[in-house]
C-alpha cells in the first residue's frame, strides 16, 4: 500500500484548528487549566480562598463610604447598598475575568512554546476561573437580599443568569483581542488597564443612570447604555435589587432595543476575537 492510500481522514492537520470548537472537543484539557488556574490563585497563602470575600468587602466599604455617606448618593437610592454591591461584583467579574483572559497566552509561555494545543482554551480557562471566583461574591449578596425579603423567581434567575452570560461573552471576545495583540506588543496591556479603571464609572454602579440621561443628549446616553457592561449591571439590578425595593424600579426608554444591540456587541466582539486571535496565533511561539 502506497502512502498516498492510506486513509488520514481521522487526523488533524498539525497547527490547524477550529478555534473555539476546539475547546469543547478538548474538554478534559479546559478542565485541568481550571483546576491549575483555581489551585494556583491562592497558594502559599494563608487565608486563602478567604480573599475572595475580604476584596470585594474591603472595596464595597470605601466605595459606600465615599459615594453613598460623603456624596450623598445613598439619600436617592433605597437600599443604597444593594443597588451598589449588586453592580460592584458583576464589575470585578468583568475586570478579572477580562485580566485574565488577556494574560492567559503570556502566563502559559511555557506549554504554547512546547506542544500544540488549541490556544483558545487558555483565554476560554481564564474565564472560568474568574467566574468561579465570582461565586462567593454572588453568595454574600444572595444572603443580603434574602435577608431583606428577596425571594427568587424564574425571572429573576433567568435575568442574572443572562447577565453574568452576556458579561463573560463580552469579556471573552476583548480578552481574545487583546490577549492576541499582547503576545507581540505588550503595550496592549496598558490599554487593559485602562479600560479596567474606567469600567466602574461607565456603568451605573456607583450612581444611576437616570443622572447621566440628564445630561447626556440621546444619543451618547443610547451608547452609553448600549454597553453590554452597562445592560448588565442594570439587568443584576432587576434581578436583586428592585424586588427589595419599594417603588418599582424604572428602565431607560428603548430599553429592550439597548439590550438586543448590547447582546449583538458581545456576540460580534467574540467573532472579531476569534478572527483577530487566529491571525495572531501563527506567530505566538516565536514570539514568546
Amino acid at each position: 500500500m502506497s502512502v498516498t492510500d492510506v486513509d488520514l481522514s481521522a487526523f488533524d492537520t498539525p497547527g490547524r484548528g477550529r478555534g473555539l470548537l476546539d475547546v469543547f472537543r478538548r474538554r478534559y484539557l479546559l478542565r485541568l487549566l481550571v483546576r491549575k488556574g483555581t489551585a494556583t490563585r491562592y497558594r502559599n497563602s494563608v487565608l486563602g480562598w478567604t480573599w475572595s470575600y475580604v476584596k470585594p468587602g474591603v472595596q464595597f466599604g470605601v466605595y459606600f463610604f465615599i459615594v453613598g455617606m460623603v456624596l450623598q448618593m445613598h439619600r436617592g437610592v433605597e437600599y443604597f447598598p444593594v443597588y451598589l454591591f449588586s453592580g460592584l461584583i458583576l464589575v470585578n467579574f468583568f475586570n478579572e475575568a477580562f485580566g485574565n483572559a488577556t494574560n492567559a497566552i503570556v502566563e502559559n509561555r511555557a506549554l504554547v512554546r512546547k506542544i500544540y494545543l488549541p490556544r483558545e482554551l487558555f483565554p476560554v480557562s481564564a474565564i472560568l476561573v474568574a467566574l468561579i471566583h465570582f461565586i462567593p461574591q454572588i453568595a454574600i449578596l444572595l444572603v443580603i437580599v434574602v435577608i431583606l425579603g428577596w425571594v427568587p423567581t424564574l425571572a429573576s434567575v433567568g435575568i442574572a443568569l443572562a447577565a453574568v452570560a452576556m458579561i463573560a461573552t463580552f469579556a471573552l471576545g476583548l480578552g481574545m483581542m487583546f490577549g492576541a495583540v499582547n503576545v507581540r506588543f505588550r503595550d496592549a496591556q496598558n490599554f487593559v488597564e485602562i479600560i479596567r479603571m474606567v469600567s466602574m464609572w461607565s456603568t451605573p454602579t456607583l450612581y444611576t443612570w437616570v443622572l447621566l440621561r440628564d445630561v447626556l443628549p440621546g444619543w451618547a446616553f443610547g451608547i452609553y447604555f448600549s454597553n453590554p457592561l452597562s445592560i448588565g449591571v442594570e439587568m443584576f439590578h432587576e434581578a436583586f435589587w428592585a424586588p427589595v425595593i419599594s417603588t418599582e424600579a424604572a428602565w431607560p426608554p428603548h430599553a429592550l432595543l439597548m439590550c438586543a444591540v448590547a447582546v449583538t456587541l458581545s456576540l460580534l466582539t467574540v467573532v472579531v476575537g476569534q478572527l483577530m486571535f487566529r491571525h495572531f496565533e501563527r506567530s505566538f511561539a516565536q514570539d514568546l
